[in-house]
């Protein structure tokens, strides 16, 4: 009798620690969603008043009387229209680009074997320890030599490839057996015709998901587009909402947080969209 005591006082001393290490979680990752949704909320509010009372203190999460007109103003004021099919375009390319160089490279590395695979994947993965910076000025030379200044396709190309989506896809890879894959070499494929047949439509969750991530890192780009664009017809949506500030920030405080709610609106909705397999992806990619 006292042996089951025992046990079943260590039991139930185990499962408060359960509970107040998932208690400890709870909060650690309720203050997290507070700072990250604070900024938008602040954002979106602000975006619903004057200029006037943009900084009243303390602030006003919810205006009693909103200003919609601010929302009007922007498509007013800059060719918002244009800078949308400008992002489109760039970032859609981009993330068509990387889901296929880094799909083949990643199957490529995990399940092809050939001399010097794991040195060049390091070399590949170190790359991402490169600041964007250090590397612009070489990459603006070769864009400026190819004659591709001030064009869409100056942020396009350099952009094609990345390490990070080799690194997800080869994770994703190593997982998968290899049975599947000797067996449609028995049967004469090619290492392409196993990829696109049976690997590639298998991965379609870690696909989502570095769509998800590359999406919305090119569509809130800012870097590249200031150093490689000079027409205003040609900006991004990052690029085009600077001119809301207008001449030495004069611009209403309102209007360009307006600008950055709508240009919030494409990336929210991809994400719930496809949030489903992103998530999956990401928990199939922790494994190994």
């Amino acid at each position: 009798m006292t042996a089951i005591t025992l046990v079943a006082a260590r039991t139930q001393s185990r499962s408060r620690r359960i509970k107040l290490g998932t208690l400890l979680s709870l909060v650690v990752l309720i203050a997290a969603a507070v700072l990250v949704v604070a900024p938008i909320a602040w954002a979106l509010a602000t975006s619903l008043r004057t200029p006037a009372t943009s900084f009243d203190q303390p602030p006003q999460w919810i205006p009693s009387d909103p200003v919609w007109s601010n929302y009007k103003a922007v498509f007013q004021q800059v060719p918002l229209a244009g800078f949308f099919v400008n992002s489109f375009l760039v970032t859609g390319l981009i993330v068509v680009g990387q889901l296929i160089t880094s799909t083949m490279s990643g199957y490529a590395f995990a399940m092809v074997r050939f001399r010097g695979s794991k040195a060049l994947f390091w070399i590949i993965l170190a790359t991402m320890m490169v600041p964007l910076q250090t590397t612009i000025i070489p990459v603006f030379l070769i864009i400026k030599y190819l004659g591709l200044t001030d064009s869409r396709l100056s942020l396009i190309l350099p952009a094609v490839g990345g390490a990070f989506g080799t690194f997800l896809m080869r994770q994703y890879f190593l997982q998968m057996p290899r049975e599947l894959g000797e067996a449609g070499r028995v049967d004469g494929a090619s290492h392409f015709q196993v990829f696109a047949r049976i690997y590639a439509p298998m991965a379609r969750a870690p696909m989502a998901t570095l769509a998800v991530l590359t999406f919305s890192a090119y569509w809130n780009e800012f870097f590249r587009p200031l150093i490689f664009l000079q027409s205003t017809s040609k900006f991004t949506l990052p690029l085009g909402l600077v001119t809301l500030q207008g001449t030495l920030g004069t611009g209403s405080i309102s209007i360009v947080l307006a600008g950055v709610i709508i240009a919030l609106i494409p990336s929210v909705l991809i994400f719930l969209a496809a949030q489903r397999y992103f998530v999956e992806g990401i928990v199939a990619g922790s494994f190994r």
